[in-house]
């Protein structure tokens, strides 16, 4: 819960005078008589006053939410659970991004040329693949060499040798970056079925198109989710402040008619809704790292069976950063809400 507005000893005494307090009319004739004067308070005063109010409305919102730890974890819980969620979703399809580039490097590119191309050209199509970017591995197999393979492979060594002349094209292996983007693969096997003495080129895109769209749709899907969790929090946030707010009715009247503003009055229920995300970002924080760290053993073995190197990346310090300063504006944003909401139907009568 908040932090009182103000001190006890002094709510106590502007209870009282304002029950005694005497008549306007005799308040003039005493200050007519007395030669009354208007202090006036400086620009630094004022600065000094509201940095005092900050620092204790922050220290007694903490003190009271410390006080009451059961509800305080309970709505620190529930916020990083709607942190982590998305979180976790995201974590996920970076991953299975970033493998799937590298399959998309892994994924080899057949090159199939004309038959009786000449020996030119073949050193030539070989220059000019050599000089495209995004090209890790080329390797040239050539109609002997190809035949020889896949007598040997088939066991029809002997039935291949009696043919007049050899079926097989040359061939061009290619294998692409890893950090070749998987959507201008298309257009590179377009260029290539372009260039002179290539035949056919082949390589099973589906997968990657699949893959694509799954991310699409996943990414999707996790910012409709975060939308609907982060509305979650906003009200989960603004019902806590607007219970502390009721239950503060009296001393908000009792602050407002010693001329307490509504910015005074605001901030420590502001400051509330802070420690409330802070508590929820540091807690979703934790799970993801909890989480990754539990992953990460079972992950890297099945790279291993996979003879693969890839590793399960979790979240970096930005992100984390990030997520703690988006809880924060969630807490704030929630308490901001319920107290514009109520502070103006609470008025002194």
């Amino acid at each position: 819960m908040p932090g009182r507005l103000l001190p006890k000893r002094v709510t106590r005494m502007a209870k009282v005078s304002v029950k005694r307090a005497p008549s306007p009319e005799r308040s003039v004739d005493r200050l007519k008589g007395k030669g009354a004067s208007i202090a006036k308070v400086g620009v630094q005063n004022k600065m000094d006053s509201w940095r005092a109010h900050h620092a204790y409305s922050a220290k007694i919102s903490l003190r009271d939410l410390l006080a009451s730890p059961l509800q305080s974890i309970m709505i620190g819980l529930v916020i990083a659970i709607a942190l982590s969620l998305p979180g976790a979703l995201l974590i996920v399809i970076d991953n299975v991004q970033a493998l799937g580039e590298r399959w998309n490097g892994g994924a080899g590119i057949t090159v199939f040329l004309e038959q009786n191309v000449s020996p030119s050209v073949v050193a030539g199509l070989n220059d000019q693949l050599a000089a495209r970017e995004g090209m890790k591995h080329i390797e040239y197999i050539s109609p002997e060499q190809a035949l020889e393979e896949f007598g040997q492979a088939s066991g029809f060594a002997d039935v291949l040798s009696l043919l007049d002349e050899n079926p097989l094209p040359g061939v061009f292996l290619l294998q692409p970056d890893p950090s070749f983007p998987g959507s201008g693969l298309p257009a590179l096997l377009e260029s290539l079925r372009d260039m002179e003495g290539i035949a056919w080129v082949q390589m099973d895109l589906e997968w990657v198109q699949k893959l694509d769209s799954i991310m699409s749709l996943a990414q999707r899907i996790t910012s409709i989710l975060s939308l609907v969790l982060v509305l979650g929090i906003v009200l989960s946030v603004g019902n806590t402040i607007s219970l502390a707010i009721e239950s503060r009715r009296d001393e908000i009247v009792v602050s407002k008619l010693v001329g307490a503003t509504d910015a005074f009055v605001r901030r420590p229920f502001l400051y509330t809704g802070v420690w409330y995300g802070l508590a929820g970002g540091i807690i979703a924080v934790g799970l993801l790292f909890v989480m990754t760290g539990m992953l990460d053993g079972p992950v890297s073995r099945l790279s291993a069976l996979y003879q693969s190197d890839f590793e399960l990346s979790g979240l970096d310090l930005q992100s984390a950063a990030l997520m703690l300063l988006a809880s924060l504006f969630l807490g704030y944003g929630g308490a901001w809400l319920a107290v514009s909401r109520h502070l103006h139907d609470i008025q002194p009568r």
